[in-house]
């Protein structure tokens, strides 16, 4: 591959931190545009990168628009708004940044988890004795984690370690996965079926690959216990939503806990809003300062791409 030959224009399309877009800007041309806007159709006629994030479709329409493009850069893990296939077709790179947000999910996951089976009650001032007593017997969490089964639907780099945290609460730990995966730890590997049987916590963390849609539809849900924590922080798509809000309606001891969505943002059409057993939070799972920081580096390996060297972490 061919280095550069003058300076390049590079279109980001939804903001990143303000230290990677500088650097950037140090060595190209750089201009912030969303689609749609009045100066993007200009400026995508002679970028030759562009750097997305979740709201962005690069689409084959979009790059047929962009003849000079040679990378497009996401932000973040999942390149479920780009097409990959018309980006290879026209010999434009895809790069991201897998790593960037491992931590965050992670964390998010299991504040939720606590939070949902270990909640904490905090004093707002003084309190009488008869109160006081009363307090310490209604906040009797009537489960610990040491007694329950995390399963993990999705044993790579964010499912792993969620697992291994459930180890170290000294959770049973079993997971279901499309690949062998070694060095597992002590969690075990079982079947699709036994995976939701079992499961008294039931955390979600597959791609967003055409064959996940649905994945946890009424048969799934079918398998779980009428008191399971559902847990999705990977992909809206994968849960049937109005499956689900039935399945929640008639276990109420059932919990879903929900940071995506099959439609964003969250509308009243929704048939999971204001179900009692079920918490949506706004895709923020991974909204962690030095998260994002971490995901603007991605134009690191746009600018290798640029320069004519391999990327880091190419998709494509």
């Amino acid at each position: 591959m061919t280095g550069l030959t003058g300076v390049p224009l590079i279109v980001v399309t939804e903001p990143i931190p303000a230290e990677p877009l500088a650097w950037l800007g140090e060595r190209g041309e750089v201009v912030e545009a969303a689609p749609g806007g009045a100066r993007f159709g200009g400026l995508l006629a002679r970028a030759a990168g562009l750097v997305v994030r979740t709201h962005t479709r690069v689409d084959a329409a979009m790059l047929d628009a962009a003849p000079d493009l040679r990378v497009v850069g996401r932000a973040g893990v999942g390149v479920d708004n780009i097409d990959l296939e018309a980006c290879k077709a026209r010999g434009v790179a895809v790069v991201h940044t897998p790593e960037a947000n491992t931590d965050a999910v992670v964390s998010y996951v299991w504040s939720w988890v606590l939070r949902t089976l270990r909640p904490v009650t905090v004093l707002d001032g003084a309190v009488s004795e008869d109160r006081w007593h009363g307090l310490r017997r209604e906040v009797e969490a009537p489960r610990e984690l040491s007694d329950l089964t995390l399963g993990v639907y999705g044993f790579g780099r964010i499912g792993s370690r969620v697992g291994r945290a459930g180890e170290a609460f000294g959770m049973h730990v079993i997971y279901h996965d499309l690949r062998e995966i070694e060095g597992a730890n002590g969690a075990v590997a079982v079947s699709r079926d036994e995976l939701l049987a079992r499961a008294d916590v039931l955390t979600i963390h597959v791609d967003g690959r055409p064959g996940n849609r649905g994945l946890i539809d009424a048969d799934a849900l079918g398998h779980l216990k009428g008191d399971a924590i559902l847990v999705n922080t990977s992909r809206g798509m994968v849960v049937d939503e109005p499956a689900l809000a039935a399945f929640l309606g008639a276990h109420q001891r059932a919990r879903a806990l929900l940071d995506v969505h099959a439609d964003e943002p969250v509308s009243a059409a929704s048939p999971l809003a204001g179900l009692a057993n079920a918490e949506l939070s706004p895709h923020v799972a991974a909204a962690t300062v030095p998260a994002k920081e971490r995901m603007g580096w991605v134009v690191a390996d746009i600018w290798r791409v640029l320069e004519g060297h391999e990327p880091a972490f190419r998709v494509v």
